[in-house]
């Protein structure tokens, strides 16, 4: 198909991606309403974020998986040229499609979230952020690291699931159930990134310390990726499985 086709689905799917899980943590992840007497709490939680990210990758890897390849981040796409899954030439196209789609899968859930009388952007609009603007305070190395790990481990399920010898027509599911696992481990860390495009639409509209920390949710998340395309394509490769 076409590298122009290919690029309206990523950024369909990026903006999916960022829309529903983002969404998920500005509009669900506390929700408090009156019942009877007394405030109950309805909101989906630490748990409900980590599953919605998983159910954006799971149902855009079927509906546009043999179309693009559902890539959804530039991290992604990084991992897979190292890996030597996908040509290099293709690789910005990719990324600005990427971008593109988050921001405006941003942009929509700004437009939604701003509806409300107390809405503001000082609760961090799902932005993901080290130190003061960790979720749980933690410090820049020890973010980095989550985040380089977290990547490297989420490539490898990509690759495995993906190699042509796993069983055919399970990948989405290993990929969108451990985007979730990572979510789970990596959301009190740094509000989880692991994907360049979904860290910079929220931080576009929160702007000052999201932009000025963006850069490690470029940097660190690509190191971890390339690392593991590098090691794949050494260790586990078709070609080199006998070596």
């Amino acid at each position: 198909m076409q590298l122009g086709k290919r690029c309206v689905a990523e950024a369909i799917g990026t903006f999916w991606l960022v829309f529903g899980g983002c969404g998920s943590a500005v509009l669900a992840a506390m929700f408090e309403a009156p019942m009877g007497s007394a405030t109950t709490n309805l909101g989906i939680g630490f748990v409900g974020v980590s599953l919605a990210f998983g159910l954006t990758v799971l149902t855009m890897a079927y509906a546009i998986g043999h179309i693009s390849g559902c890539h959804l981040n530039p991290a992604v796409s990084a991992g897979l040229v190292a890996g030597g899954r996908f040509p290099a030439g293709e690789f910005v196209p990719y990324v600005i499609s990427q971008v593109a789609g988050g921001i405006a899968g941003a942009a929509a859930l700004y437009l939604i979230a701003s509806g409300k009388a107390d809405f503001s952007l000082a609760g961090g609009f799902a932005s993901n952020g080290y130190g003061d603007h960790s979720p749980g305070k933690y410090a820049i190395l020890a973010c980095f690291v989550s985040e380089v790990v977290l990547t490297f481990m989420f490539l490898m399920i990509i690759l495995g699931a993906t190699d042509r010898r796993a069983p055919a027509g399970f990948a989405p599911i290993a990929i969108g159930l451990g985007l979730t696992l990572i979510h789970l481990i990596g959301i009190p860390v740094t509000n989880l990134s692991v994907n360049p495009a979904r860290s910079t639409g929220p931080a576009i509209f929160v702007q000052g310390w999201a932009l000025a920390q963006l850069w490690l949710f470029w940097v660190a998340p690509v190191i971890g990726a390339v690392i593991a395309g590098v090691l794949y394509k050494t260790c586990f490769d078709a070609s080199n499985a006998d070596a």
